[in-house]
């Protein structure tokens, strides 16, 4: 059994960090009014020269290009930087002194142009150079994206530790809009900051605790369903949570005009996966408080859509369960009624993602939304054909497809499309149930949960789904090691584009 306290009445106070406390109790939750707001991020991008203020340049060089660049250096700054052995390596800094001991420029490499180079390799700057206003000079291809990677370098998760912050602050680069910079960055920082928190801090309660303080932020309307009511209306969703003693639950959430187009978000909240009785084994438990990755994303996501403004129809749903063990616990080889209407036959256990976001999708899918989109940390198959970097999205529409990859590519947030491929779909037929929630075989296991997610969507006029990894293993330039946003850069300039403010 399940205590709920979903019913309770906290009082809450928000502090210096961003995060807000319950009381009482101890349970903490982002708040993303308080964070960065007026804070270090805004910090970090000079939006306004004051008076004498002169930035530093900094100039990117290729090898090629670095000869030509020295014959204008004075005689002295040119022996400082071979005297270094600078060779416009990728990533490689060298800061030039000048005549009273302060820094007269930088230059910084970029490695051999015939190699393609990352558009957030300049981020290393961020925390390599030392205190100072800086201004991006010749060499950089892309401006918007290095002052994007400089503001997510400058990430660090300090919930429960000082965390060292950067001191180098960036002249916003001419012609790049510095408000929509911020917002992303804040909107990055965010889901970072809740796929970061432990499970202890981040269970269904906390999530959908901070999905609701985006609505009130951005004057939404929400509604959680629990307890006896979500057994009822959404059984798949109760099923999966009902065995952790903290309740599962569902948060609805909207924002906008009904007679705009409806744009809805559904992201996977299983804020910690034991695998159920079809357990993981301990290594497999290690990463499992990044399994709400995909409802932090579509939090992200939201939050980009509402500070900019689209006139769009917005919803949000995101089902909060702690997928746990008891003798309450779903098993192998139960037949789940869905809110559809399907029976489902549980295969496996640990397959309960797509479980509770199935149920989401048929409330959401009701309503013929323009664009559904789907969110989740769904498999592990699609971090075998495609790794940690590279999410796969499904969608039966081309042209929407199309226009996401230049999307994804021109913002450098990479994603790859992966088919509803119709063949397998029969490999989730069940002997005893209208479908099993995985396939036989274990082959192409990200295509056939993508599958099963799309027996649960009919009237949407486009549909995708993105199985993000939700994660940085190791730490590279505008990416540090732990909780990351992806996909959501890219879908935000696909609305954008579709439905300018």
């Amino acid at each position: 059994m399940f205590v709920d306290r979903i019913g309770t009445d906290p009082i809450h106070f928000i502090n210096h960090t961003g995060w807000t406390r319950d009381e009482p109790g101890t349970n903490l939750t982002c708040n993303v009014l308080a964070a960065e707001r007026g804070g270090s991020m805004e910090n970090l991008l000079i939006t306004k020269l004051g008076g004498k203020t002169k930035p530093i340049l900094i100039d990117a060089l290729t090898p090629s290009r670095l000869d030509a660049a020295l014959t204008k250096l004075p005689a002295v700054a040119r022996r400082w930087v071979q005297s270094d052995g600078f060779k416009a390596e990728a990533g490689r800094l060298v800061v030039i002194p000048d005549a009273k001991g302060g820094i007269s420029h930088c230059l910084f490499g970029l490695g051999d142009e015939k190699r393609p180079t990352d558009p957030f390799l300049p981020g290393k700057l961020a925390r390599a150079l030392p205190e100072g206003d800086y201004a991006l000079g010749d060499g950089f291809a892309n401006p918007r994206l290095a002052a994007l990677a400089w503001l997510l370098e400058a990430y660090s998760f300090s919930r429960y530790r000082k965390a060292s912050q950067p001191k180098a602050r960036l002249v916003c680069p001419d012609k790049v809009d510095a408000k929509l910079l911020l917002s992303q960055a804040r909107a990055v920082k965010w889901t970072r900051d809740l796929v970061n928190t432990p499970s202890s801090d981040m269970g269904p309660e906390e999530l959908v605790h901070a999905a609701e303080q985006l609505c009130k932020a951005h004057k939404g309307k929400s509604a959680v369903t629990s307890g006896t009511k979500l057994a009822r209306e959404f059984p798949m969703i109760h099923a999966v949570g009902r065995a952790s003693s903290r309740a599962p639950r569902l948060v609805d959430m909207s924002f906008g005009s009904a007679r705009a187009p409806k744009i809805t978000l559904v992201g996977k909240g299983v804020c910690f996966d034991t695998g159920g009785l079809d357990i993981k084994p301990s290594s497999g438990m290690l990463l499992m408080k990044k399994d709400m990755g995909g409802a932090a994303n579509v939090l992200g996501l939201a939050c980009m859509i509402l500070e900019a403004r689209l006139p769009v129809r917005l919803r949000v749903l995101i089902p909060a369960v702690e997928n746990s063990i008891s003798g309450d616990a779903f098993r192998p080889g139960d037949v789940l009624q869905s809110r559809k209407g399907l029976s489902v036959e549980i295969g496996n256990t640990d397959a309960e993602g797509r479980l509770v976001l199935a149920d989401a999708l048929d409330l959401a899918d009701e309503e013929s939304p323009d664009l559904l989109i789907s969110m989740a940390t769904l498999t592990g198959a699609a971090r075998v054909a495609l790794g940690p970097d590279m999410p796969p999205f499904y969608s039966s529409d081309d042209a929407f497809a199309a226009e996401l990859a230049t999307c994804a590519t021109r913002e450098n947030d990479p994603l790859w499309r992966m088919p509803f491929w119709d063949p397998y779909d029969r490999w989730l037929e069940s002997r005893v149930a209208d479908l099993n929630n995985v396939a036989e075989g274990g082959y192409a296991g990200s295509i056939t949960a993508a599958l099963f997610l799309r027996r649960f969507v009919a009237k949407a006029k486009i549909f995708a789904h993105f199985d993000v990894f939700a994660w940085v293993p190791s730490a590279r330039p505008g990416r540090p090691q732990g909780g990351e946003a992806q996909a959501i850069r890219a879908l935000f300039a696909w609305l954008a584009a579709r439905y300018p403010a």
